[in-house]
């Protein structure tokens, strides 16, 4: 494959209108930096950061730290500052980034759909209990994600992450961010094709070159080959979706474009074979017109659906293959879409006549100390390993059908479960202002609130309903694509008072009737209220609907009223 330089001299390809300079495309001349993010970059390759933080930083300790690298390269090693306590929300865009700062780190490690062994979900467990305050959520990118670290133990962290083959380079930035993966890859009954091989590849070639340590903004990737479509793929900047094609069999089909945040658009659909061992030129491809044509000048509009959405899926398509790959992609129908992503949640027969089990914390929040007792038992019960997955849910592959029981009541005392209710099978939750500068809100103890309320005012449901709960506009529990999409920030209570609460988006969804949810003019729900409010949504909902009718096609049509929660209808 043709390997582009990271600024690449002008492309060949015939004529079109030249953009605005103002876009800061590197394809086309325009490199100069044009925002503070950009000039950093350019000072100094944001990778060099890791030696500063193991010669210097941890050893002179944070208030060494240079300013561009504690704000700007730290995230390519998964590093950002946590929020400092005492800011309320009305802080948040109120303040300057360093005078929300705390002396303390989020870190973030990533999985990209690795099957995860004793040892690994061990040392995972270990960095939460020894450097973490006994913090470790999972995240719905199939990351585990710590707080409180501080810069002092990142190099005692870090040796502890290599060791088991985990590490936190390029977690976050603006850099291929961690991979999405199929929970049961390789050993589903239901899977098209395993594509396992192809993350790996990706992972070995690209993460830590420097060619690709300078993107205008995140670049998310998902990859399966179940036709659950298990990670979400509409949602990401690059996806690879497993599909069938009539001569060459089981392949991969290629998606780009997906992001949520403030303008949320659904990936778009190359409809083309690609083989798995092509699969990472392919990626390589798409990555690396993200560096050279994307938008650089303003961050709003840096990210890859922006070109996306202004080139069209085919000139995109031929720019992939005549500047990038130097061949033409086989042409195929995109594959069937589910009619919902597919969560693995429960017990289930793999091929091989084993079992993987789902377990579901309460919106991704466990702990070091979880996470040790879960290495215990899958050593215990002789599982392969576990996977994370796109729900912030943890899978756990290879248990024998004789030990499936016990390992399932073993879980429970733990703080897991493989068969949750409803709400907490269905509710995910962002890092919320706990810790996070963006947020706006609390989120996880209010949607472990919420899911408690749930489970004892609509104990059993005949059919899934999900709450995805953000803490500010970013979009990052996938807020548009929810039944009940809960976008936090500040509302005025019924006495007048400003007081945490949500904007609302209705039926959203992804699959077969992928939507962003409905919103109602003017109507925002406290988090005091939230409660109520879901529970007189869902009643209306259950008395309301038509025979078959999920929710999210029934908030399409419902009346305004009953959206709203004002009348709360009860099922007969």
């Amino acid at each position: 494959m043709t390997t582009q330089s990271s600024q690449p001299s002008t492309p060949t390809t015939a004529a079109r209108p030249r953009p605005k300079r103002g876009e800061g495309q590197w394809a086309l001349g325009y490199r100069e930096p044009l925002n503070k993010n950009e000039q950093t970059k350019k000072d100094d390759n944001p990778l060099n950061v890791r030696q500063r933080i193991l010669d210097i930083y941890s050893r002179r300790g944070f208030d060494s730290i240079d300013p561009s690298d504690l704000r700007g390269r730290f995230r390519w090693m998964g590093l950002y500052t946590q929020r400092a306590p005492g800011f309320d929300g009305g802080k948040t865009a109120q303040l300057e980034e360093e005078e929300l700062d705390d002396r303390y780190f989020m870190m973030r490690v990533r999985s990209d759909g690795a099957l995860l062994s004793a040892a690994a979900v061990r040392a995972l467990g270990r960095v939460g209990v020894d450097y973490a305050r006994d913090t470790a959520d999972v995240t719905d990118r199939q990351n585990i994600q710590y707080h409180w670290i501080r810069i002092e133990d990142v190099p005692a962290i870090w040796e502890t992450l290599d060791a088991a083959g985990l590490e936190t380079l390029e977690a976050c930035g603006d850099s291929p961010r961690p991979f999405l993966g199929s929970p049961v890859a390789g050993v589903s009954k239901e899977e098209i094709i395993d594509g396992t091989a192809a993350l790996e590849e990706i992972k070995r070639r690209y993460i830590g070159d420097p060619e690709f340590a300078n993107l205008p903004r995140k670049f998310k990737t998902a990859l399966t080959g179940h036709p659950g479509h298990d990670v979400c793929p509409e949602t990401n900047d690059v996806a690879f979706v497993g599909t069938v094609h009539p001569d060459h069999g089981p392949g991969f089909d290629l998606w780009v474009g997906g992001g949520l945040s403030t303008n949320p658009m659904l990936a778009q659909k190359l409809g083309v074979w690609i083989p798995l061992d092509e699969v990472p030129d392919a990626w390589e491809g798409v990555a690396s017109i993200f560096r050279d044509y994307g938008y650089r000048r303003l961050r709003s509009r840096a990210r890859l659906k922006y070109l996306v959405a202004d080139w069209g899926v085919e000139r995109f398509r031929e720019v992939l293959e005549q500047e990038y790959l130097g061949r033409a992609l086989v042409s195929n129908p995109s594959p069937e879409t589910p009619v919902a992503a597919t969560d693995h949640i429960g017990v289930h027969e793999q091929h091989d006549g084993s079992f993987y089990v789902g377990l579901a914390p309460t919106v991704g929040r466990i702990s070091g100390t979880v996470l040790l007792g879960l290495a215990d038992l899958i050593e215990q019960y002789g599982a392969a390993g576990a996977r994370l997955t796109a729900h912030q849910k943890i899978v756990v592959l290879g248990i024998e059908a004789d030990r499936v029981e016990d390992f399932t009541a073993a879980v429970e005392g733990i703080g897991l479960t493989a068969r949750p209710s409803n709400w907490r099978r269905n509710t995910m939750a962002c890092t919320g202002i706990e810790f996070c500068k963006l947020a706006i809100v609390d989120t996880k103890d209010r949607a472990r609130d919420l899911v408690a309320e749930l489970e004892r005012r609509i104990p059993e449901l005949d059919v899934p309903i999900t709450v995805n709960v953000n803490g500010c506009p970013n979009a990052c529990a996938r807020t548009q694509v929810a039944d009940f999409g809960l976008k936090g920030q500040l509302v005025m209570d019924a006495d007048g008072r400003q007081v945490e609460g949500f904007q609302v988006h209705l039926g959203g969804a992804t699959g077969l009737k992928a939507n962003f949810g409905r919103k109602l003019r003017a109507h925002k729900v406290t988090s005091a209220g939230l409660g109520d409010y879901v529970t007189n949504v869902t009643h209306a909902y259950l008395a309301d609907r038509r025979d078959g009718e999920s929710f999210a096609d029934w908030a399409a049509r419902a009346d305004e009223e009953l959206l709203r929660g004002e009348r709360a209808l009860v099922a007969s």
